[in-house]
């Protein structure tokens, strides 16, 4: 029997409808309305999509947006210059300065400066440390998408065998964390792995998040398994993760689609921290 496909763009549709009606509550309560600020330095092409994408997203939702669109001869003591004034702008509740900056600029740098209250990415340390504290913290938008899914299937997280294959700082282990504070037992792979495929048949939740086209086959996933496909590899022939749809979703017992599946949960949960940095702070 074929996977159960989990829809993340409706799922993300219902999330955004929730935030608006959130956002409208709370203006109407207090007057405060979410803002959030994205700075994006040069011109990737990629990167201006995804700009538009966010704030089409915070328009929608009725957030105030601000976008800072700054050439790519822009210094670093220039874009953290920006980056305080935007820590101090009350109307500003989060911060997220798009990624990969130019090779001049360190992106360590930035995410430090950025005040861990308003940063809605989940990528300060302040942010890390709370979350494998187990403590209140703003998350990364991916990994909270990723749970969210996962939750979506009706499955029981506790006690189950959770796989991630990946250990970045922005999927890989903050998902690892999250799955562990909702009590799977959690296996991390990476690229020095030894049997890949021994350890993810053991998955009764199996995270990919590698960024290499088909990765996972059928013959390394566990009949029934949820499959959380995180890649987003771009070719000539058009978008692939890193599970080999056609295969896998003969096997598993639901599936995330390329594209959407984790993406467009991603934008939603960036507005969401959004909103909750709001309701913290504002």
């Amino acid at each position: 029997m074929a996977a159960q496909i989990i829809d993340g763009k409706a799922m993300a549709a219902r999330i955004r409808a929730r935030i608006k009606e959130e956002v409208a509550a709370l203006k109407q309560a207090g007057g405060v309305v979410p803002g959030l600020a994205v700075v994006l330095v040069g011109d990737d092409a990629a990167s201006q999509i995804y700009v538009r994408s966010k704030e089409r997203a915070c328009k929608a939702a009725g957030l105030h947006s601000e976008v800072y669109r700054l050439p790519e001869s822009t210094g670093q003591a220039q874009l953290l210059q920006l980056i305080q004034r935007l820590n101090d702008a009350p109307q500003i509740h989060g911060i997220l300065v798009q990624s990969p900056p130019p090779a001049h600029i360190d992106e360590d740098a930035v995410i430090r400066t950025i005040s861990p209250d308003k940063d809605v990415d989940g990528f300060h340390v302040v942010n890390v440390g709370r979350l494998c504290a187990g403590q209140p913290a703003l998350v990364s938008c991916t990994p909270r998408g990723i749970m969210a899914l996962i939750r979506s299937t009706g499955r029981d997280i506790t006690g189950k065998v959770a796989v991630v294959v990946g250990r970045s700082n922005i999927v890989g282990k903050p998902v690892a964390q999250l799955l562990l504070q909702a009590n799977a037992t959690v296996i991390v792979c990476h690229s020095r792995t030894a049997n890949l495929a021994e350890m993810t048949r053991q998955a009764d939740i199996l995270v990919a998040a590698v960024g290499k086209k088909g990765l996972i086959s059928a013959d390394m996933v566990k009949p029934g398994a949820v499959v959380i496909d995180v890649g987003m590899n771009r070719t000539q022939d058009g978008l692939f993760g890193d599970v080999d749809y056609e295969g896998v979703s003969q096997v598993a017992g639901f599936i995330t689609p390329v594209p959407g599946g984790v993406g467009p949960m991603t934008i939603a949960m960036l507005l969401d921290n959004t909103l909750q940095a709001a309701k913290a702070h504002g």
